[in-house]
């Protein structure tokens, strides 16, 4: 989530070059109640929103992102691999109207929960990305999916190189693990259960809490 951080902490990266003048003046635009919201709604501080307000409007002006633009940012942090279908993954989890777009609201609330989410919040935020269809259990077919797409990421830097077989044998091994009652599909409570008891997932997964820093 390297691209999400980055916007949060205000990254110019592909954006349009705002005068500095400029965007302060849309931070102070921004609506006293709004941050208050999202201060009681999420886990950031009033002057950290201001802080991850500046940076997403320098990179989206117009206050929201389209899948497109989400891609094309989301690529720049990967250049040596194929971002795209992670991208659309990540991008649905962050539209949360189901509107096509993502708005600032939409962006920290989602930030919220990877950067400062307990670990009950970030597994159940991973379990709804791998479920695909949202039909509340992850297939063998939705995981070969979201597996690929992060090998696909990791492009020439994916070491050993992997094809579809080596994709299928190794979600053929993680259901075997986690597919406690062998019905072909994994529940929410087999996810949890089985990543709790995997000590590598559980550092992973708190070790995306992130400080931002003004």
């Amino acid at each position: 989530m390297g691209m999400a951080v980055s916007i949060g902490m205000g990254a110019s990266g592909g954006g349009r070059n705002y005068g500095l003048d400029e965007i302060e003046t849309q931070v102070t635009r921004y609506k006293s109640e709004g941050l208050d919201s999202l201060c009681r709604n999420t886990k950031f501080t009033r002057q950290e929103l201001q802080v991850m307000y500046r940076g997403f409007k320098q990179e989206c002006p117009s206050g929201i992102v389209n899948e497109e633009t989400f891609k094309e940012i989301y690529a720049q942090f990967f250049p040596q691999g194929d971002t795209g279908t992670y991208a659309h993954y990540v991008f649905k989890m962050f539209d949360l109207q189901h509107s096509g777009t993502i708005c600032f609201e939409d962006f920290v609330r989602s930030l919220s929960i990877l950067a400062r989410g307990s670990l009950s919040e970030k597994l159940r935020w991973t379990f709804t990305l791998y479920d695909i269809n949202g039909d509340g259990v992850i297939s063998k077919d939705e995981m070969c999916s979201i597996v690929s797409s992060v090998y696909s990421i990791m492009g020439k830097y994916a070491n050993p190189a992997v094809d579809s077989c080596a994709i299928r044998d190794h979600v053929d091994r993680i259901f075997k693990a986690m597919d406690a009652n062998n019905d072909g599909v994994i529940s929410v409570d087999e996810f949890m259960d089985s990543c709790l008891k995997n000590e590598a997932v559980v550092h992973g997964v708190m070790a995306l809490d992130t400080s931002f820093c003004v």
